[in-house]
């Protein structure tokens, strides 16, 4: 039989899992009878940790409760939850790195060596680079994660590409985050249609609006539509250009939020993107490094020509250049 500390945290262990656990399980896997159990779970309580009894199953498992209880974290977990903690302290959301940081330092405290010895290797051997994007406040994400949740209209002002100031009414139906920025798609009360709102420039107001019936999503791909919507749609030229590598090596250079990779085969894949400058899809695509070719529009053919005519223009050989040997010195 376990000592009672070392049987709390087996137990402990136990009801942290999704399963509802009765009684006779727990006293057959903590190898003590039903009355023990009940008293160590009576512990457990007293400790902070909210172990419900499940009407009608007999069972027991682990709640939420009003304060946060000790955690009991397996090797794995504990190594994950440093990781996102180091990766946050970093990450795209306002003042979120006060607060990983000083979780973070409580956590390595009490880590065994031998994981501190693990995360140390991996943070020993990772150069992190600044993600460059403006951050998010972690209030308004909570705002609208609660919109969400509580299928409330979502009121707000919002500034636009441009630096102008509005106010917007949606619907709000999912938060999506990109790695670098953080995008709001929602259905736009005033345009009558789906519209993606980077969070940045979001500011709810508070209250929120009426509650309402959730829609169905514009399409199962979110996180595609998204990047279809701030990398192509939005902007005057949309091209459409093959690119001679296959999907996964064009997903390796080209971020969601500059195009939309369609792969053809092993060999070849669509890149979808826009921009409101022929000139910086034309020098953004070549420096891919990929070989490509341009199927759409027309304009951004057109121009390509004219640009490589007079790249072609400025090393082709002049007959009037003076001899290499004679501008040579000495």
């Amino acid at each position: 039989m376990l000592e009672t500390s070392a049987r709390l945290l087996e137990l402990l262990s136990l009801l942290q899992t999704p399963r509802v656990w009765t009684g006779p399980d727990l006293a057959e896997r903590l190898a003590v009878d039903a009355r023990t159990v009940r008293r160590d779970i009576d512990k457990l309580r007293t400790l902070g940790y909210p172990v419900h009894a499940i009407a009608g199953t007999a069972g027991y498992r682990l709640g939420a409760g009003a304060k946060l209880p000790p955690l009991l974290l397996s090797d794995d977990e504990a190594v994950a939850v440093v990781l996102g903690l180091r990766t946050a302290a970093g990450g795209s959301v306002t003042g979120i790195e006060e607060s990983s940081l000083r979780a973070l330092a409580k956590l390595e405290q009490i880590l065994p060596s031998r994981l501190r010895h693990r995360v140390s290797a991996l943070q020993a051997a990772t150069v992190t680079m600044p993600a460059g994007a403006a951050t998010v406040a972690p209030d308004v994400l909570t705002a609208i994660a609660a919109a969400i949740r509580d299928h409330e209209q979502l009121r707000f002002d919002y500034r636009t590409h441009d630096g102008t100031e509005i106010r917007r009414a949606a619907q709000p139906h999912r938060l999506v985050h990109t790695g670098r920025r953080w995008y709001l798609v929602g259905w736009d009360i005033e345009k009558q249609d789906w519209r993606t709102y980077r969070v940045d420039r979001l500011q709810p107001r508070i209250p929120n609006g009426p509650r309402f019936t959730p829609r169905e999503a514009p399409e199962v791909d979110l996180a595609g539509w998204v990047s279809r919507g701030v990398s192509t749609a939005a902007y005057r030229y949309q091209a459409r250009i093959t690119l001679e590598v296959s999907a996964a090596v064009a997903a390796d250079r080209i971020p969601p939020t500059v195009g939309v990779i369609e792969a053809i085969d092993e060999g070849h894949c669509l890149l979808h993107t826009g921009s409101n400058s022929l000139d910086e899809i034309a020098v953004y695509t070549g420096l891919f490094g990929f070989g490509f070719r341009v199927n759409e529009p027309p304009e951004l053919i057109d121009h390509l020509r004219a640009l490589a005519d007079r790249v072609g223009a400025a090393i082709a050989p002049s007959d009037d250049a003076p001899d290499a040997a004679h501008r040579a010195p000495g």
